[in-house]
Parts: structure tokens; sequence; C-alpha cells
């Protein structure tokens, strides 16, 4: 707030910003840029749910009424669809149902549902993204002028198929049907698309329905594709994505693992391809808890957590085969999977252990990463050089941990269950 607002993101080292938006998602990051674009308050948004979690009402209620009076999107900036929506829209809506949930303490004088009406106008401007001859959508739209003309038809599994809980979302509290039948409409197109024997590819043709990539794994390009599918039937209920979710599960463990370990496989054959750890497999534990598989959960999670010792923080890419960092992809760019999987680890079996765990975690974050201006990113995990970059999803994801949280869940189902129906888990 010092440094960077109301732009997007944090450059921790400079004590500056950076309006990021338009790259994130984005591998050629000047390609594209609109250089009068200023920001959309990144970072605030997505770190809402953590102010009203961690029982700051003032600041934000302050935030609140800022968005409202100040935040649009019609803004002349090509964005990645999936990172606009887990963040812009995914941070908005969260938000919301916490200021419902009990405005009378967080907001201290009424809600308007201002960050409702802003996610119903963000939405919006994401639908025409949907319109291409498969229903999945492109993964780049500019929020002022939608998709533009020759705009690349390559999406990945992950960016195409993990929309449906904000979208879901978004429809019941809005009672507009689009959002929702768009992202279901994508999904079980995708999911029509796999092979025989239930595995994904890790890139696709939105055009033409065909795979560019056939390789794939649990890792990046697929991994938030199999969470969104477990946590939409956690969240509304419908069994339909629980056999997806089930058959896909089923799946990876027969193709995919091999002991603790998670490599990459042909979609068609079920043969080894890469023989790699990436950091965002550190989801995979999570849910695995979630659907009550913990001795798998286990023993996954410690040997991810070895190779975090080892180096300190995760390298984002870990060759299995040879046990050395990939020559590239040697940064940590202060991702939160590990420490959310080790929370989920610790809420299921109690074991203190999680709990050092998670106490190394935060001492790894505090001398590596921790700067007079915030938290750096570690643009090399073996020199320990940073990077001049503070991702916006730091504070919402990495360090937001609720105080008891399943007393608070407790509390939040009965209402979310109004809102989206009826909630069901398996296994655990």
């Amino acid at each position: 707030m010092l440094h960077a607002f109301p732009h997007d993101e944090l450059k921790p080292l400079s004590q500056t910003f950076t309006d990021s938006l338009g790259e994130l998602g984005n591998l050629k990051q000047l390609e594209h840029l609109t250089y009068t674009y200023d920001g959309s308050a990144l970072t605030l948004i997505e770190s809402l749910s953590s102010l009203a979690i961690m029982g700051n009402n003032t600041e934000f209620k302050k935030a609140v009424l800022w968005l409202g009076e100040n935040l649009s999107f019609d803004k002349d900036v090509r964005v990645n669809v999936f990172e606009c929506n887990i963040r812009l829209l995914g941070g908005l809506i969260s938000a919301h149902l916490l200021a419902k949930e009990s405005p009378s303490s967080i907001m201290s004088g009424g809600y308007a549902d201002q960050l409702l009406l802003l996610a119903e106008d963000l939405g919006q401007r994401l639908l025409p993204a949907f319109n291409t001859p498969t229903g999945i959508p492109y993964a780049w739209i500019n929020l002022k002028h939608g998709v533009r003309v020759n705009e690349t038809t390559e999406t990945s599994t992950s960016g195409c198929g993990s929309l449906i809980l904000e979208m879901g979302a978004l429809t019941r509290l809005t009672g507009d049907p689009r959002f929702e039948v768009a992202a279901l409409n994508a999904l079980r197109r995708l999911w029509s698309m796999r092979s025989s024997l239930d595995l994904m590819g890790t890139t696709l043709d939105v055009a033409t329905g065909q795979w560019i990539e056939h390789s794939s794994g649990i890792g990046a390009g697929v991994d938030s594709f199999y969470e969104y599918l477990v946590k939409a039937y956690i969240l509304f209920g419908s069994e339909e994505y629980w056999q997806m979710f089930h058959r896909a599960y089923l799946a990876t463990q027969q193709h995919f693992r091999h002991g603790p370990w998670y490599h990459e496989a042909d979609m068609r054959t079920g043969r080894a391809t890469h023989w790699q750890f990436t950091s965002l497999q550190a989801f995979w534990p999570a849910v695995q808890v979630l659907i009550g598989d913990i001795s798998a959960a286990n023993l996954t999670h410690r040997e991810f957590f070895h190779v975090w010792e080892k180096f300190g923080v995760f390298p984002e890419r870990y060759l299995i085969d040879r046990g050395m960092i990939h020559p590239t992809e040697k940064y940590y760019p202060l991702r939160p999977e590990l420490a959310e999987s080790t929370f989920y680890l610790y809420q299921a079996t109690k074991d203190p252990w999680y709990l050092e765990v998670g106490k190394r975690i935060v001492n790894s974050l505090n001398i590596f990463t921790r700067v007079k201006g915030g938290f750096a990113s570690v643009k090399n995990v073996v020199s320990m050089e940073l990077e001049d970059h503070q991702h916006s999803f730091f504070l919402s994801e990495t360090m937001d941990v609720p105080r008891k949280p399943f007393q608070n869940a407790a509390h939040s189902l009965p209402k979310f269950a109004q809102i989206f129906g009826s909630v069901h888990y398996r296994g655990a």
C-alpha cells in the first residue's frame, strides 16, 4: 500500500510498482503490453480475503469502499483469461462472500455489494473469450475490446479447465446463467478430449479441439484442472464433477505415479516422457487430503519437502532422475503450494511434524526472501539471487492461513450451502 497501490504488484527491492496484469501468463512479456494501462489494484483485490480472515476489518472496509468508488475494468489491456479469473474474479467473489457473511462486524455500517458488481462486470468482459468453435475459451482477451484479430488459439489444460469455481459462483450470486454455462461447456468439451487412458494433454487448440502437446502430468499447465474438479464437487455438489475427478485421479495414480513421485507421460500411451518435479505439483497432497487419501499425501509431501530443505526454497523445476535442478528454471516466485499442503495435512492428522514443517517454511521465507520493501522472488535458488518482484498471490495465498479454519468453515458452510446448493465430501 505504501509503495505500489493502486498499481498491480510490488517491486520490493526498488520499493516501487509494476502494472503486470497484462503480463500474467505471457512468456513473451513485452510482446503485447499496452503502455497506457496503469493497474487494477491486483494485489489489493487478491489480498482482501486475507484482511477479512485475519480480522483487519478497518483495512478491509477501506479497501472495499475504495474499489467500489474507483475501480473500473473498462481498460485497454490484454489479459490472460485464467489468471484474471483466479486472481481478480476469484478475489472479488471471495471477499464479497466474507463481507456478506458478517457485514456488521466486517463492514460496520453495511455493504452494498460493491465487490459483486465489479465481479459481474469483469465476468461479462471475459465471456467473449468463449466464442470459439469448440466453446473452449481463448487464453487471452482485451478487457475493453474483446478478442483481438488473429489471437493465438493455443491454450493450456489448466487455463481452460479451471474456470468453473469462479464462474459457477458468479452465476449463483447474480442469477445470470451465462457464466456457469460457458465454463461448464468448456470443461465438458475438454473432458471429451481425454485419451482412452483418461489422461489429458498439456496444450490444445481452441479452434480445432486438437491437442498440441501430448505429454502431461500433474504440474504446470495441468495442475488446477484436477484441483477444480474436486473442489467444484465439494462446492456445488454435482456428481458429474466427482465422476470426472475420480476417473482422472485413478489415471494419474496409474500412469504418472512412481512411488511418492509423479513423472510426466504421453496421454496416448502412458509411457513416461519427463522425470521431473515442477513446484506447482506441491498442491497435489492437499487435493489428496480432500478425498481422504492421507497416506499417499503424506508420502508425496515428505519427498517434496526434502527438495525444499535441500535448497532452502523450491526450484521451479527439479529433475527427479538426475537429482538436480533444471538448468534454466532455478527460480522460486514465492509460490504457496507446499505451505497449503502442509496446512491441509496438519488439519487432517494433527501430527505436530507438520507444524515443524510450517515453521521451517516461514523461517526460509524470512531468511531468503524478506527485504526492507516486502518479500522478493528468488531468481536463482543456488545463489539465492533475488528478483525485484512480489507476486500478487503471495499475500493472498502463501501468507494467508486462517485462524481456527475448521471452526470458520463449519460456521460458513450453512450460508454457502444456501447459495451454492448441497455440500458433500468423499473420503476424509
